[in-house]
């Protein structure tokens, strides 16, 4: 049996993993009820986080990837498949960030409860307020631009609150007996993040514009930036997923060098240019946390995000 490949991004997998995971689906594809409540799987850590609170003890959370992945190249291992062949809900990110990996997995899984379009697949990113959808048709050209807006909404908590409520909703919906639980429960996690993300945007309006400023390497804290108020002076990839030349990087410096910014960046990206800038020009590299770590809250991973900003921008 033949698999479509999705996306050029899944290129980087080789046809015998391909049938590695066929087999594997055949052996896990049935899907079965467990006495450990509703088996929940995300594709994130950040999304794995938040159903953490959510869901509480009506079930159990397992999450596919972990902070230190780059979540558009997320290694998909065939035990993956475990996991998805069981799970009661899906979620996903959404915006085409898990497109380069994910789809052969689902078809793999042979678990039709979370196949697209159905009640245990979970798309988060129909809950929030996207940024940066573009206007027009995409093209490669354009660098690694996705077509329904960029999809790192996961770095700002307004977002977080409005995942937690829809997902309490699908929850309730897929287990009724725990509805009150699952709603309770991200209520009271929407209330906390909506609270931070007050307190944290008044912290940082406090600081002065001009030291207000970060130079990102990919194209992934709009909705940090958009949440505290802060200016993206440059991003180091000259388009969203091609690595800096040269050229561009002078470009970059000579900008810092006009408006002194510090420079921002996933665990998870390559990091040789960004602390050459930063030495360049005696600015600092933050590097900021690629989810959120293995039994950590969504509330405290994003907290860490902002205390390494602020100690930086503040200094």
């Amino acid at each position: 049996m033949g698999i479509a490949v999705p996306s050029s991004r899944w290129g980087r997998v080789g046809r015998r993993l391909i049938e590695s995971l066929l087999l594997i689906g055949a052996v896990f594809g049935a899907r079965t009820s467990g006495a450990d409540g509703v088996r929940v799987v995300a594709t994130l850590p950040d999304l794995g986080a938040i159903a953490r609170e959510v869901v509480g003890d009506a079930g159990t959370v397992t999450v596919l990837s972990v902070a230190s992945e780059d979540p558009h190249f997320v290694d998909p291992r065939p035990t993956l498949l475990v996991p998805l062949s069981r799970a009661d809900l899906l979620i996903v990110n959404g915006m085409e960030l898990e497109v380069g990996w994910l789809p052969p997995m689902l078809v793999n899984a042979r678990n039709p409860a979370i196949q697209p379009g159905g009640l245990g697949y979970f798309d988060a990113s129909t809950a929030v307020a996207r940024l940066e959808v573009p206007k027009g048709p995409v093209a490669r050209s354009e660098g690694d631009v996705h077509a329904q807006g960029n999809p790192h909404f996961a770095y700002e908590p307004r977002s977080g609150a409005a995942v937690a409520m829809a997902l309490a909703a699908r929850l309730a919906r897929l287990d009724p007996a725990h509805a009150a639980g699952y709603v309770a429960r991200a209520k009271a996690l929407k209330d906390a993040l909506l609270a931070f993300a007050t307190d944290e945007r008044a912290r940082f309006a406090a600081i002065a514009p001009s030291r207000r400023t970060l130079v990102s390497y990919h194209q992934s804290l709009t909705y940090l930036e958009h949440w505290l108020g802060l200016t993206r002076v440059a991003t180091i990839e000259p388009l969203p997923g091609i690595p800096p030349s040269p050229k561009h990087v002078a470009t970059v410096l000579s900008l810092m060098k006009a408006s002194p910014a510090v420079v921002v960046q996933e665990e998870y990206r390559p990091r040789a240019t960004s602390e050459r800038l930063a030495q360049l020009t005696s600015t600092q590299l933050v590097v900021i946390p690629g989810g959120a770590r293995d039994g950590e809250a969504y509330l405290e991973r994003l907290r860490r995000t902002t205390e390494a900003l602020h100690a930086a921008m503040v200094k």
